[in-house]
């Protein structure tokens, strides 16, 4: 299964062990699902992920951070953006989720799913919650 992870999937998985979010990480370090990403989405990913009030919630430095970050780049499996379907959301930060799961043919699991709205299934993609995630990668 090829998923793309909206950033506010990792956030609440770096947060907090509880939830379906840090097992579906722990799952795409694992390789049990192939892991999307842009370059876009990743620089994404290590802005949101640095921010120092980010870091003082989750109880973490900003070496943790770095080394998150370096396992994730390991992880995934780079999306080449052939074609940019912008403008299809309200939101330009979910443009690059939705670019990334576009270009590779990839569901798309986030926490905002009315950030999305019915845009996904218009590609033929799917929107999961990390919950509904994890059931898919479990059969």
């Amino acid at each position: 299964m090829r998923l793309v992870l909206d950033t506010n999937v990792l956030v609440a998985g770096m947060r907090s062990r509880t939830g379906a979010s840090n097992p579906l990480l722990i799952a795409g370090f694992r390789g049990r699902f192939e892991w999307c990403c842009s370059v876009p989405l990743f620089y994404e990913y290590e802005d949101v992920l640095g921010r120092a009030e980010l870091l003082l919630d989750a109880g973490l430095t900003r070496e943790d951070a770095r080394k998150f970050l370096a396992a994730v780049a390991r992880a995934v499996t780079p999306v080449e953006v052939n074609y940019r379907w912008r403008p299809q959301l309200g939101d330009p930060d979910d443009e690059m989720v939705l670019e990334a799961a576009i270009n590779c043919r990839a569901n798309i699991v986030s926490h905002n799913a009315r950030d999305f709205g019915a845009v996904p299934s218009r590609f033929g993609l799917e929107l999961l919650s990390p919950a509904e995630a994890l059931r898919r990668i479990a059969t």
